[in-house]
């Protein structure tokens, strides 16, 4: 029983980890960084590799999480 509520605990995790995703990549979110800096560089392609950078560690961190448990 322990071991089945874990591995909903991860699923949750995940889910919860891909609902952020969608959130920081939905197109409001990321037309706000689309606007020109002072320099006239956009903030986007930082933005972008952030966000996903964020989002492959967390991810990682979650599955190796759920292997150390196992």
């Amino acid at each position: 029983m322990n071991e089945s509520r874990r591995e909903a605990r991860t699923h949750a995790r995940l889910i919860a980890l891909i609902c952020l995703a969608v959130l920081f990549f939905s197109p409001p979110l990321v037309l706000i960084f689309d606007r020109p800096a002072a320099q006239g560089l956009s903030w986007l392609p930082l933005y972008l590799f952030v966000i996903w950078l964020i989002v492959i560690g967390l991810a990682a961190w979650l599955m190796e999480h759920r292997q150390e448990d196992s």
